[in-house]
């Protein structure tokens, strides 16, 4: 009785106070300016730093794992690959098909038709069930020693939260509009995968040029801090290549940077040739037995690439990349076709991983195979290996500004921003020479294909029924 006595009296309080003048009209003005439509934006943020903290753990653990089962017995790379790889396909092929591959394509394709009449499509390429198969995909396929990365994942993953706080915010309350929502997903996503919330932003100032963002842009830049922030929170302040040492090259020295950048450009390009080629005639294979034989080929491919060059050639790449930035250890000169073969039979088997970590690799091994050819001085190694980085990604992501501050974040080497900004701008020259448009945008471009299709067809079956 007394606690309900005190309940009521506090409740009459506050009523009185509220009923004052000024305080009332205090409410009321900052009710009017608070922003509403961008709590959603923040929780989904949050949310994003959370799963992609629990990813990374994952994905390390899995990678770990999957690396010490090859340096027990080589041999069990030829059972390891085919069985895990063969059930990470099954996994997507039976339950999710949109989780295959990288995961940006089906992000950007979302981003394209949000808003409009074919929104209700975007349900199948980012949901929950997107989410839950993406990462039991992915860490299938590390197990089996696959050469993937967890980035483009990442932001599949990270829009399938933002899309699904879009689709269950109250219909009264205030909402950003959903292509805002889903790129400010994928900026989120890419913030905490690399720990890089620069990069998030610059993907989001490189990305949203295309549409208008208006008032919402301070709520969409927020959201992808709180997403790096809460991935900081339980990662640490860490950096995801450290502190490699760089020498700044003398004046002749930009040559190399322009050359690096150049040929690693065209790399990346013809890398993302071979792929848009695989994907392509894996989508003429309709038969599920056929596709499951290419997907053990594909495993067994990769399996004879790391049982004959090494350890280096499975998971993300990031011990390499270690190795060569932090050692001076001579790398063989077989790393760079071994991480290009390697990422190009992962891609094959048609399961769930990124190719962004292990562009990088590919970018690294091949710096290291130039410069052992080129015999160029020790002290600029680190650099001209961070320019071919920079570089291979540029050529397979066709966003310049992103790679190069990707790498800047990942290494704190502002020293070098120059170089690095020099990189991104001459291998989108190098790579435009080789495709006309990145990877990701010929795979939007086939999936925005098979959703006029199937607008097409159920056109089609509606008039047939409609004359029946």
């Amino acid at each position: 009785m007394r606690n309900k006595y005190w309940l009521l009296l506090l409740k009459r309080q506050l009523k009185n106070l509220y009923n004052q003048k000024h305080v009332k009209y205090t409410l009321q003005k900052l009710d009017k300016h608070l922003p509403y439509e961008s709590i959603p934006l923040w929780l989904a943020s949050v949310a994003t730093g959370l799963i992609a903290v629990l990813y990374e753990r994952l994905f390390e653990f899995f990678e770990h794992w999957g690396i010490k089962i090859f340096e027990y017995n080589n041999y069990l790379i030829f059972v390891t690959a085919p069985v895990f790889m063969l059930l990470a396909w099954l996994m997507v092929e039976k339950m999710s098909k949109a989780s295959a591959g990288s995961g940006i394509p089906q992000l950007m394709v979302s981003v394209e038709i949000a808003d409009t009449k074919r929104s209700k499509f975007i349900d199948f390429f980012l949901s929950i069930k997107v989410i839950f198969v993406k990462i039991a995909s992915s860490l299938l396929m590390l197990l089996g020693g696959g050469a993937i990365g967890r980035e483009g994942p990442t932001l599949q993953i990270a829009g399938s939260i933002f899309q699904f706080a879009n689709k269950y915010v109250p219909s009264h309350w205030p909402k950003v509009s959903q292509r805002n929502m889903l790129i400010t997903g994928g900026a989120s996503g890419l913030a905490a995968a690399f720990n890089t919330p620069l990069g998030g932003i610059v993907y989001v100032v490189e990305e949203l040029t295309k549409a208008h963002i208006g008032r919402f842009r301070t709520a969409v830049f927020t959201a992808v801090i709180i997403s790096g922030m809460t991935a900081q929170l339980f990662l640490g302040s860490y950096l995801y290549l450290g502190f490699p040492k760089i020498a700044v090259v003398p004046t002749w020295g930009i040559l190399w940077v322009i050359f690096f950048a150049f040929i690693s450009g065209m790399a990346g390009a013809g890398f993302s040739k071979i792929l848009l080629y695989i994907d392509t005639q894996r989508k003429k294979l309709v038969s599920v037995n056929k596709k499951a034989i290419l997907t053990f080929c594909a495993a067994l491919g990769f399996a004879l690439v790391v049982f004959y060059t090494g350890k280096f050639s499975i998971g993300t790449g990031k011990p390499l990349l270690n190795e060569i930035l932090f050692t001076n250890n001579e790398i063989p000169w077989y790393m760079f076709p071994a991480r290009f073969i390697g990422t190009v039979f992962t891609f094959a088997v048609g399961a769930a991983g990124g190719i962004f970590a292990t562009s990088l690799a590919s970018g690294a091994s091949l710096a290291t195979l130039v410069i052992s050819i080129a015999e160029i001085a020790p002290e600029y190694h680190n650099l001209l290996v961070l320019v071919a980085m920079i570089g291979f990604l540029t050529g397979v992501t066709r966003s310049p500004f992103t790679a190069a501050i990707l790498v800047l974040e990942m290494t704190d080497r502002h020293s070098a921003i120059f170089y690095f900004l020099i990189a991104g701008l001459i291998s989108n020259v190098g790579a435009a020479l080789v495709m006309k448009h990145s990877f990701y945008d010929y795979q939007r471009i086939a999936f925005l294909k098979q959703i006029d299709e199937v607008v097409k067809a159920s056109k089609k079956k509606l008039k047939a029924e409609s004359k029946s």
